[in-house]
């Protein structure tokens, strides 16, 4: 079901995002050669849990997932699209980082993403990370009333097949809410005019994938949980979450 959120309730939802882009902040700025995966998951909890909230991805487990997952932030190097599990890997200069974070306060969530480089990033990585945001700006331009979820999917795809890159399929945005996953799913390739109506009070979190191989092939790895690139090649994923209103968008997850 559907839910749509009173312009009180996208208030609520607004301060939950505004926690998300903080810890995301906080995070980016310990992000240095040497700082494992591990300390940047603290650092997003102890921002997160200091302001109030609670972490919305620890102990989060879907049907398919093996076990619940452990930690605050999804940390993804390279390789890995998603739901990478910060464990204890060393950041080293050169790796492309994309760290996903949830919040929830008084019962509402936000949900957002980056990706960046760990010290001077390579020429190919920037581009990546670049057209990404771009079509993150093109999904979201796209998110107005009268539209459709394929409508986002269209702009956020134009941007990624015209630079080469590939999207999978299974993965894309959602809605936002008291939930993390609501309805409806929002691919982040395929053509206009379809899929669900975007009226005011719908939130989404809309997150382009772009793999810089060209293929769409994914497979997951041995943990179960992370999300890594067929060929090897690297990704970028970035997200914000956005209420659809009578006058546009409204991003939610800004600092």
């Amino acid at each position: 079901m559907i839910e749509l959120k009173t312009a009180t309730e996208i208030d609520a939802l607004r301060e939950a995002g505004r926690i998300v882009a903080q810890a995301l902040q906080a995070v980016r700025a310990h992000a240095t050669a040497g700082t494992t995966l591990r300390e940047l998951d603290e650092i997003a909890h102890t921002t997160i849990t200091d302001a109030g909230a609670q972490p919305v991805f620890l102990g989060y487990r879907p049907h398919w997932a093996p076990i619940p997952f452990p930690g605050t932030i999804c940390a993804s190097v390279n390789d890995a699209i998603v739901h990478g599990i910060p464990n204890g890997r060393a950041l080293t200069d050169g790796d492309l980082v994309s760290i996903d974070c949830g919040a929830r306060l008084q019962g509402w969530v936000g949900d957002a993403a980056i990706t960046f480089s760990v010290g001077p990033g390579r020429a190919e990585d920037t581009q990546l990370t670049e057209t990404t945001a771009q079509a993150l700006a093109d999904g979201i331009a796209a998110a107005r009333p009268g539209r459709h979820t394929g409508d986002i999917a269209r702009a956020i795809g134009i941007v990624g097949r015209g630079a080469g890159y590939g999207i999978p399929g299974p993965l894309g945005g959602h809605g936002v809410g008291r939930d993390m996953h609501e309805a409806p799913f929002v691919p982040n390739d395929g053509p206009g005019g379809r899929g669900t109506p975007l009226r005011p009070g719908l939130v989404l979190a809309i997150e382009p994938m772009f793999l810089a191989g060209g293929s769409d092939d994914i497979r997951t790895a041995e943990d179960g949980w992370t999300v890594l690139t067929s060929d090897g090649s690297r990704a970028a994923h970035v997200e914000h979450t956005i209420a659809i209103t009578e006058d546009g968008p409204r991003v939610l997850t800004l600092p």
